[in-house]
């Protein structure tokens, strides 16, 4: 893999690049200001283009069809719910080097959830609990089915294959054994047998925005499916401690099937992460295994 890059094949941008992609197809906004935007997550580069806006060019082809989905659903999405979503201005085309569309967002404000920037952490929990809740409640008719256009939602069985390679390359890393135990552990909880519902799919820190203390956005909704609601409790890992952690469960009313697939989905999530980004994503390689401490910390006897 090439140094500073986290992916095979991964495209290189730069903000020469987005300035010669805005005055072939948007030359209405080439002379804003650009500059690169620091960020843990793996599928897009970001560029801030003036105070207002920002590019996203996907690093790697896999991402791509993530744009034609978002520009689908978001506008439909963003009624329904009580914090502030992503918005998509513009796509562009492939060219000046560049081999993939790409878009253009309105930039929403706030800082990256921490408990430096939130001090209530309860009321966070709440906060999120109340967008998860209004996202699943909304209509999936037509809504792109997990499995098919993304990964998150789908039963925790198809992930085991993933689990497991995660846990060879782990070995001298962590108590793979009791992470093992823990999974299949998880496994044996029911599937899923509801109506599917619409997931984020990957409620990460890095992914929920806070203005003045409270829980204000929640971006980047490339995981967006309809699926099992387990895989949105990845904040109870991921992020909140043990006691948040049960107001989050209790504000959302989880039964214990669901639980314990939760459990699964925020082990499998940062196992499949940690060997993956370990040496190119140190942030995201970090909150793994925060993820798995959390977990295991909670080990089902």
């Amino acid at each position: 893999m090439a140094p500073g890059k986290m992916h095979d094949g991964e495209v290189e941008t730069d903000a020469a690049l987005v300035q010669r992609l805005l005055a072939a197809q948007f030359p209405g906004w080439a002379d804003l200001p650009i500059a690169p935007v620091a960020s843990s997550g793996t599928d897009n580069a970001l560029y801030r283009l003036g105070a207002e806006l920002v590019v996203r060019l996907p690093r790697i082809d896999w991402a791509t069809p993530q744009i034609a989905k978002e520009r689908r659903w978001l506008s439909r999405l963003a009624p329904h719910l009580p914090l502030a979503i992503p918005v998509q201005l513009a796509v562009g085309e492939p060219g000046e080097g560049f081999p993939f569309q790409w878009s253009i967002y309105r930039w929403l404000g706030g800082e990256i959830v921490s408990p430096e920037h939130v001090a209530d952490q309860r009321q966070l929990a709440r906060d999120l609990a109340g967008f998860v809740a209004a996202l699943q409640a909304i209509d999936t008719s037509g809504g792109p089915l997990a499995g098919e256009s993304s990964g998150r939602g789908v039963p925790l069985a198809e992930r085991d294959e993933e689990v497991h390679a995660a846990l060879a390359e782990l070995g001298g890393m962590l108590d793979t054994e009791a992470a093992l135990a823990e999974w299949r552990a998880a496994l044996r909880a029911p599937v899923w047998d509801a109506p599917p519902v619409w997931v984020h799919g990957d409620l990460q820190p890095g992914n929920l925005l806070a203005i003045d203390g409270r829980l204000s956005a929640v971006i980047d909704f490339g995981c967006l499916a309809v699926g099992d609601p387990a895989c949105d409790l990845l904040p109870a890992w991921n992020y909140f401690d043990a006691a948040t952690r049960e107001v989050y469960r209790a504000a959302l009313g989880v039964d214990d099937t669901t639980w314990a697939r939760g459990r699964g989905w925020a082990l499998s999530v940062a196992l499949i992460a940690l060997p993956y980004y370990q040496h190119t994503n140190p942030v995201l390689a970090e909150q793994s295994r925060r993820t798995l401490s959390a977990v295991l910390a909670g080990r089902v006897r």
